[in-house]
């Protein structure tokens, strides 16, 4: 037996919904890294994560990573400019949330936040003192490793 491996920590097969939520590291030419902040009223508000969003019945990860860019930053990007980079998988209270991420680096038009939320460019060694989502969390340490 392992030392990470811990049975009464495991949750029971189904017991949690699996939500597939897609999410993208937008990386300006001065390798500085897009976060926003969840807006009032919503779950986790006030916290800071990667742009991004849930995918739709019958919908790619990239297709809507492409869309939600669209919808809530004004900004156009293609498919091809969505590199794969690691994944979260994180259990909530209600559900489990498996959330690909993706680096980005070439895109069309100007980053606006048109759903209300703050945005904030930052630099891979500051991503740490912005308060996430627990499933964003680890996402940072590697982030910081790859930039």
């Amino acid at each position: 037996m392992t030392a990470c491996f811990d049975p009464a920590s495991t949750p029971p097969r189904g017991s949690l919904p699996t939500l597939l939520v897609v999410a993208v590291a937008l990386v300006d030419a001065d390798g500085r890294v897009l976060l926003a902040q969840r807006p009032p009223g919503k779950s986790l508000a006030g916290l800071w994560e990667f742009p991004g969003g849930k995918v739709d019945a019958g919908e790619t990860p990239e297709a809507a990573l492409v869309r939600e860019l669209k919808e809530e930053l004004g900004i156009d990007t293609a498919a091809s400019c969505l590199a794969p980079f690691t994944f979260a998988s994180h259990s909530y209270e209600s559900f489990h949330l498996l959330m690909p991420l993706y680096v980005c680096r070439v895109w069309e038009g100007d980053v606006v936040a048109r759903e209300g939320q703050r945005l904030a460019w930052v630099r891979p060694n500051r991503m740490g003192d912005y308060p996430m989502p627990p499933a964003d969390v680890p996402l940072v340490a590697m982030l910081r490793d790859l930039l």
